[in-house]
């Protein structure tokens, strides 16, 4: 009877010991899904160190709003190097990671995105085009699908960038548009929207393609012998962006006045350049992934127009090519580089 007592005894024990552990797994699991650490994919279309800069301004804008990359949010950023070819290849990536958002630089990426995944939200940021057109939304207001974002109106500044550009330099006349025809947006913007504000202002313009990185000594040996007055220079693209300093260089050493439609042109030596603030826009993308983060859907969160725009002079420029800009202008610049 003793033997038997004991016999129960230790399967009452045994039985005890195996609740005891499912008990301790099924917490340690409960756990472990509470401490689920949110990921973000970042998608680029240029490389880490051009990059660095606007995630650097996410990250802060995302701790502002209490997450901390690494600690309960983890980023996980893939870079083209300017070759438009691979975003399928690392969208897929990202989605194989199963990561909660994907935050994507650029209109080529994003439409790389949305054709990857229909499901996992998708934050679009830089986005030049109209994002209803290019089929990203179905409008800026009701977004409708699982993308939604910031758009910088890039089409719409052309005339106030041309505007600005010679209000600096007075006796423009003859301007050379310097851009990549592969980008349908900027073609359209080129050929279709520049001409009105030009003609208005009473420039002539004429538009100089390059197709490849060997192009731009071609082109930049036909303007030596044109000699236009100003160089207008469309930055975006995996093209443009790459060959900043040597764009920049040819300006220089014609004596060249040049308006970029990005900051970094005139960082770079540039003379001028009108668009939005990146930085504000960066900024902006750790909203709508606070919001997405606690629920909200990208089809009702409306896609923002830019609300702060920079004019930024590098006066060193304006010194070095013999350019004397304008008081009033000067008091219109966001940023002066002297």
């Amino acid at each position: 009877m003793d033997r038997d007592k004991e016999k129960a005894m230790k399967k009452t024990i045994t039985a005890l010991t195996l609740c005891a552990v499912l008990l301790a797994l099924g917490v340690f699991a409960q756990a472990q899904e509470a401490k689920k650490v949110p990921r973000i994919g970042y998608l680029s279309n240029t490389d880490p160190a051009r990059e660095s800069t606007r995630l650097e301004g996410i990250r802060l804008a995302l701790r502002e709003r209490g997450y901390i990359d690494g600690k309960n949010i983890a980023i996980e950023d893939r870079y083209a190097d300017g070759k438009d070819g691979r975003f399928p290849e690392l969208a897929a990536e990202l989605v194989l990671l199963k990561v909660d958002i994907i935050v994507v630089s650029g209109n080529r990426g994003t439409l790389a995105a949305k054709n990857t995944t229909k499901t996992i939200p998708i934050v679009m940021v830089g986005q030049g085009s109209d994002p209803v057109k290019a089929g990203l939304v179905e409008s800026l207001s009701r977004p409708g699908g699982n993308v939604t974002g910031l758009t910088n109106l890039a089409r719409e500044l052309v005339g106030k960038q041309l505007e600005l550009f010679k209000d600096a330099v007075p006796k423009l006349a003859r301007v050379a548009v310097l851009f990549d025809p592969a980008i349908p947006d900027t073609t359209r913007e080129v050929k279709e929207d520049l001409p009105v504000p030009a003609h208005a202002l009473g420039l002539t313009v004429r538009s100089w393609e390059v197709r490849s990185a060997d192009d731009f000594e071609r082109v930049f040996a036909a303007l030596n012998k044109e000699r236009p007055d100003g160089l207008y220079a469309h930055a975006s693209g995996p093209l443009m962006r790459p060959n900043t300093k040597r764009i920049v260089g040819f300006a220089l050493k014609s004596r060249l006045p040049s308006m970029y439609t990005a900051r970094e042109y005139v960082d770079a030596g540039g003379l001028m350049s009108y668009g939005a603030d990146p930085t504000d826009s960066y900024r902006r993308v750790a909203y709508y992934v606070d919001r997405i983060l606690k629920g909200a859907k990208p089809a009702d969160l409306p896609v923002e127009q830019p609300t702060k725009f920079e004019l930024v002079i590098n006066l060193k420029t304006a010194n070095q090519i013999g350019v004397t800009i304008p008081p009033d202008v000067l008091a219109r610049a966001t940023k002066i580089i002297r």
